[in-house]
Formats: structure tokens, sequence, C-alpha cells
């Protein structure tokens, strides 16, 4: 018996096997595309109305190292300012210290912190969300809907909508405003274009 090219088919194989892990197990960054990427929110106005808004100012970026980003990591920062609502007067009272306090608090940030598989490319994403001040654990739903190769950029690019709800009240925004006014949940739902690094 060669013990000799036992061994070297032996070594050959395990570098194989190393090279190989280190592959599937790269992590990409995917950074948000600003022109294609949205985040928005919904509240009800007196019980018989919804009020839709956005945040005109954002970066959020991904990362991962499973084609299906089954392990993808979101971190999200808002320019609290940026809240728009096409109400000025309103947009500068939600600026307020009634409400996000953007001269005190002027980001909002969420970090992931676990992704659960919740249905095909269907997630439950959970993380810490920072908020006037205020940290508290927040689970959405996350939707994968693919990725592409940009046929203008040829740069792979994947898309996502998170979805879910919050209650202003957990983070002490609006309290001078209570139901039936101002609905204490508030619809959140962000749709993005990711372009990977």
């Amino acid at each position: 018996m060669n013990y000799q090219r036992t061994w070297k088919h032996l070594l050959m194989a395990m570098a194989f096997v190393f090279v190989a892990a280190g592959i599937t197990t790269a992590q990409s960054t995917w950074k948000g595309d600003p022109a294609h990427s949205k985040v928005t929110f919904s509240i009800t106005h007196m019980g018989i109305s919804d009020i839709f808004g956005l945040f005109q100012k954002f970066d959020v970026s991904i990362s991962a190292s499973r084609a299906d980003f089954s392990d993808a990591v979101f971190q999200l920062t808002i320019d609290a300012s940026s809240i728009d609502t096409e109400v000025q007067k309103r947009d500068d009272h939600l600026r307020s210290a009634d409400f996000f306090d953007v001269e005190k608090f002027p980001s909002i940030a969420f970090t992931s912190k676990s992704i659960e598989k919740a249905g095909n490319n269907r997630y439950r994403l959970s993380g810490d969300l920072t908020m006037h001040g205020v940290t508290k654990p927040v689970t959405m739903d996350l939707w994968y809907r693919g990725t592409i190769e940009n046929p203008n950029s040829k740069v792979q690019t994947a898309g996502f909508q998170l979805t879910g709800t919050l209650k202003r009240s957990d983070f002490d925004i609006g309290a001078k405003f209570p139901e039936p006014m101002l609905s204490d949940e508030v619809r959140i739902q962000a749709d993005g274009e990711f372009i990977k690094q």
C-alpha cells in the first residue's frame, strides 16, 4: 500500500472541503438602492381614515452568506427629520417634542438579530429597533422577492419587502394623542432593491 499517495489524496480532499466551505460561507454585502427603495407607514386618524407617510432619507444594508438570504443580517438607519406626510404643518408637528423630537433623537435604527423561515422566500425577521430614545425588540414579516442581474448596470440586485405593525406607545411617541384620535398601532411597509457590493 502506498501510504504517501494515500496521505496526499487525503490532504487534497481536505483542502477541497475547506475551499468549498469557504466559498459557501463567504459573506456578501448588499447596499440599498435609494432610487428604488422606500420606507412607509400608515396610522388611523380618529378611527375613520388612514394617513400615510414615509421617510425620505435612510441607509440600509444586508450581509449574508447564503443565496436565499436565510442567514441575512439587516441594518437600517433613518433620518427622523426626513418624515414626509405631504402636509408641511403636520410634518413639522411630527418632528416636534410631541412626537419624534428629532432635535433630541435625530435617527431611528434597526439591527436584525435573527431570521426564521416562514414559507417559500418568506421569513420572520427579529431585531432591536431604537426610536425616540427607546430600544425594543420587534418582529416583522420579510418577503425575499428574488435576485436578478440588472440589465442596465449589470450588477446583481435583490428585492425585499418588509411588513408589520408597531405600537407607538412602546416608544413613547405622541403620548398626548391617545386613541381614538390616533391609533396606537402603526403599520409599516418597506420595499427595497439591494445591490451586491
